[in-house]
C-alpha cells in the first residue's frame, strides 16, 4: 500500500530548465535611492480591504527581504482605528497614530477598522555586523516603514475614506568605522552598514504635506540639529517614493475594475 503521507517525485527523468540569457546581476542601491517596492492589492478576498508588500534584496546572498501581509476589515466597535501586529507593542501603537491622521473617522461613526500586519520577514538576519545583532531596534524601523505603507494602501483597497494616502519613509545616519564621517542614507538596510547611529521613521501625506507620526532612534553627535533636519528632508523623500508606488498600483487597480470605490 503507498503511502499517502509521502510526497513523491516524478517517474520518469526530467530535464533542468536553460535560460536564454543570465540573469542580471543585482544593481547596488545608492545611499540616494530606495529599495525597489513590490506592492498587490486585493489579495485577500476574505478581507475588505489588503494588500501585500516586499521590498528588493540588494545582496541576493542574504536573507534579508523585507515582505509584509496586511488583511483588513471594517466592523462594529468603540475605536475608529485598531492596529494589530505580530511583533513588538510599541510598533502596533506607532502604526496606529501614524493611521489615524488619514483616515476621516467622522464618516464611520459606529464603525471600527481593524487593521492587522502579518510580517513574513524583516531585514535583520544572522549576517549581520556583530554591531547590530543585539539590538532589533534598527531593523524595525524599516519595517515601520512598510506597515505604514502597505496598510494604507490596504485601506484605500477596502474603499475607506481618507485625507490622503499615508505612505512611510527611513532615513539613517550611518557610518562604516570610527576613521569615516558619517553620512546620510535612505531607507537603509542593516546589514549593509557597519554601525548606525540614528534613524529616523516618518508617516507622511503628500498631497496635504502633512507628519501624521515620527519615530527617532539614536543619537545625533553633538545634538547636530542641521543633521536632524537632514534626516528628517531624506525620510520625507523616501515617503514621496512609496506613495508613488502606491497610487501607480491603485490606478492599476482601478484600471482593471477591482472595485476601488
Amino acid at each position: 500500500m503507498a503511502d499517502r503521507r509521502r510526497i513523491n517525485g516524478p517517474v520518469g527523468a526530467t530535464t533542468p530548465p536553460i535560460f536564454d540569457k543570465p540573469a542580471k546581476p543585482a544593481v547596488a542601491k545608492t545611499r540616494d535611492s530606495i529599495r525597489k517596492i513590490f506592492l498587490k492589492t486585493g489579495i485577500t478576498p476574505s478581507a475588505s480591504g489588503s494588500a501585500y508588500l516586499e521590498l528588493e534584496n540588494p545582496n541576493p546572498k542574504r536573507t534579508g527581504n523585507t515582505s509584509l501581509k496586511l488583511m483588513h476589515r471594517s466592523q462594529r466597535g468603540k475605536d475608529a482605528v485598531t492596529c494589530e501586529t505580530r511583533a513588538k507593542g510599541i510598533l502596533a501603537y506607532t502604526l496606529e497614530t501614524a493611521l489615524r491622521g488619514a483616515i476621516i473617522a467622522d464618516r464611520w461613526p459606529k464603525s471600527g477598522v481593524d487593521i492587522i500586519v502579518t510580517v513574513v520577514e524583516g531585514d535583520q538576519d544572522r549576517d549581520s555586523p556583530e554591531s547590530q545583532k543585539d539590538d532589533e531596534g534598527w531593523d524595525m524601523m524599516n519595517v515601520l516603514s512598510g506597515c505604514i505603507t502597505v496598510a494604507s494602501a490596504a485601506i484605500a483597497d477596502a474603499g475607506i475614506d481618507c485625507v490622503d494616502t499615508v505612505a512611510g519613509g527611513v532615513a539613517a545616519l550611518v557610518c562604516k568605522d570610527n576613521k569615516t564621517a558619517p553620512t546620510i542614507v535612505m531607507d537603509p538596510v542593516v546589514a549593509e552598514h557597519g554601525n548606525i547611529l540614528a534613524a529616523c521613521c516618518v508617516a507622511y501625506l503628500p498631497t496635504r504635506d502633512e507628519i501624521t507620526n515620527m519615530w527617532f532612534k539614536g543619537q545625533l553627535p553633538g545634538a547636530d540639529m542641521i543633521v536632524y533636519d537632514k534626516l528628517m528632508e531624506k525620510s520625507l523623500v523616501a515617503c514621496r517614493c512609496a506613495n508613488r508606488v502606491i497610487i501607480q498600483e491603485l490606478n492599476e487597480t482601478v484600471k482593471k475594475g477591482q472595485g476601488i470605490s
